[in-house]
């Protein structure tokens, strides 16, 4: 088979395009052919410098196709079936073999490259808000990076649960499209004055929840944002402007800080990703998708996800 490898970690170029071993369906495994490849932050954030179990290396933890084969076992999938796998890497490939536990049915009719998006991205944003954030309708939520793919799925789930939703992307432009899935404010916060901006859009009482995907020095101004007793939820973490956060701002508030993982939470979370795949199947939930490339061209979508220009998700198609 064909997929997007590399020797080193580093910037986008290390990429290349090459014949690989095809995986086997073994015990508890599907083998799927891969239809769409949903690029997720983490999966970037490996290539510049992750740990590389095997060279060349295989990126990757979400996508999308129709299953091939089912391993000894397996009697909960069947060959021809269309399903959205999750996994530790190579999503990136025209194949992968991943536990049958660990896919979601799409349904009849349902769009495979929306679909190929949901897991990571819902999961993650349902755990943060109500697993986690105990989010409560009437509440005031602030969904940091709204423009990504976990913060277009918080926006709606927000909402949708009787939520005040604010959120922040990286200009006017990339937050205009969010107003339609849910927002209520929109805040850029490459501007100076942005957490005084949130306080000024809740009265001055700052928000009940913070969903944090970037972490950093925008971490500590969701800190800042809370209300007293706020929760703040740091997730994923892009990597930009590293700084620590000193927690004893936390005491005065009597406000919290929690991280979260889906991928500890998966099995334990998987009938609400299947509700979420059934529901963007139906239309009931919106997957934006920015662009679409070429798996051989996984190096130049790496590198558009890394502009900051996207709004939404980036899928490889094989």
């Amino acid at each position: 088979m064909k997929a997007a490898v590399y020797y080193e970690t580093g910037a986008p170029d290390v990429f290349r395009y090459e014949d690989v071993p095809d995986p086997v369906a073994g015990p508890g495994t599907v083998l799927i052919g891969v239809e769409a490849i949903s690029i997720e932050g983490g999966d970037t954030l490996n290539r510049l410098g992750g740990e590389m179990p095997d060279r060349p290396h295989v990126v990757g933890y979400q996508c999308a196709g129709t299953i091939r084969e089912v391993g000894e076992g397996v009697t909960d999938r069947q060959a021809g079936q269309r399903v959205v796998a999750t996994m530790m890497w190579g999503s990136h490939a025209e194949l992968v073999a991943v536990p049958s536990i660990i896919t979601w049915p799409i349904p009849e009719g349902g769009d495979i490259v929306k679909c190929a998006c949901v897991p990571v991205a819902f999961g993650t944003a349902d755990d943060c808000l109500f697993e986690f954030g105990h989010l409560q309708a009437g509440e005031t939520v602030l969904i940091q990076a709204g423009a990504g793919g976990v913060g277009i799925a918080a926006i709606q789930l927000a909402k949708r649960a009787g939520a005040t939703v604010l959120a922040t992307a990286s200009s006017e432009e990339r937050l205009k499209p969010l107003y339609d899935l849910g927002m209520d404010h929109g805040v850029d916060y490459s501007q100076p004055g942005w957490v005084e901006r949130v306080r000024e859009l809740t009265n001055g009482q700052g928000v009940n929840l913070v969903v944090d995907s970037v972490g950093g020095k925008v971490l500590q101004g969701s800190v800042a944002c809370l209300a007293y007793r706020g929760r703040c939820i740091t997730v994923g973490s892009a990597g930009r402007d590293p700084e620590l956060l000193d927690v004893r701002a936390l005491g005065p508030g009597n406000q919290s800080i929690t991280g979260v993982f889906l991928g500890a939470e998966i099995l334990r979370a998987r009938d609400m990703i299947q509700r979420h795949v059934d529901d963007v199947a139906a239309g009931k939930l919106t997957v934006v998708v920015d662009r679409t490339f070429p798996l051989a061209d996984a190096a130049a979508a790496h590198e558009y996800i890394e502009s900051r220009q996207a709004v939404g998700r980036v899928v490889l198609i094989p």
